[in-house]
């Protein structure tokens, strides 16, 4: 019986390298890379963003733009309210609260200009805010016989503290329709006006350190969705500032 021999043919190609394929170092240093890439956003993502937003105001005034002004934190007007733990004052803090107290005082010697009026303050200075209806008629800009004590009180911070004032009138949203006063703009600025110059006139004051501005209902303080509401939003406002702050 014939055998049948089956012959191979030789393997002639080299003997395979040990490890891993080529590619597969490729891809390995493809996934570091990305790796890395996601630990920098990481990182990024949870800087302090008090030191980011110190940064940003430092390029801010490097460019010269005028940096935001910080949100109104109201001084408390009582003693007890003063020793709070959050409150933390510098020399300028400071002398705005005793300008706040000394105002305060003022206003609380009589009955009227107590219910009337409110103060508080923030960084550029102190604003005293006073009912529409204490000074005037309403929809008129002419000031009533009691209106002195309350403008007198303010002539006297005038005259006992360097400080400038500007004087602020607001009104609600509901429309007025005069031949002397349009709309609101021109009772507000008529307001601020008529106030400003009996400071100018009763208490010798020098003009350059008064302005007055009208606002109109752009800036009232709760909504105008109820007449006890639109009674707060009627008001004047005397903002005391340094004279090196021309803030309005």
């Amino acid at each position: 019986m014939a055998k049948v021999v089956v012959i191979k043919p030789k393997n002639n190609d080299p003997p395979p390298e040990e490890g891993l394929p080529p590619w597969m170092a490729t891809f390995a240093d493809m996934v570091t890379l990305l790796l890395c890439f996601f630990v920098l956003l990481l990182s990024f993502a949870n800087n302090d963003l008090a030191k980011f937003k110190e940064l940003l105001g430092s390029l801010k005034d490097a460019f010269g733009v005028q940096m935001e002004r910080k949100e109104e934190d109201n001084l408390a007007l009582t003693p007890s309210d003063l020793k709070r733990k959050e409150v933390k004052m510098d020399s300028n803090d400071k002398r705005l609260l005793g300008l706040v107290l000394r105002i305060k005082a003022l206003l609380d010697e009589d009955d009227a200009t107590r219910k009337s009026s409110g103060v508080k303050a923030d960084q550029d200075g102190v604003v005293v805010s006073t009912d529409s209806a204490t000074l005037f008629e309403p929809g008129s800009a002419t000031l009533r016989p009691e209106a002195h004590k309350v403008l007198d009180k303010v002539i006297s911070i005038l005259k006992d503290h360097n400080y400038n004032l500007v004087v602020r009138g607001h009104t609600d949203n509901s429309e007025i329709h005069s031949r002397k006063f349009p709309t609101n703009w021109e009772l507000s600025s008529a307001r601020a006006a008529s106030a400003l110059r009996y400071i100018v006139e009763q208490g010798g004051i020098a003009p350059k350190r008064l302005k007055a501005v009208g606002y109109a209902d752009t800036q009232p303080l709760v909504k105008n969705d109820s007449p006890a509401n639109k009674s707060k939003n009627r008001r004047l406002e005397f903002f005391y500032h340094k004279p090196a702050r021309d803030s309005w």
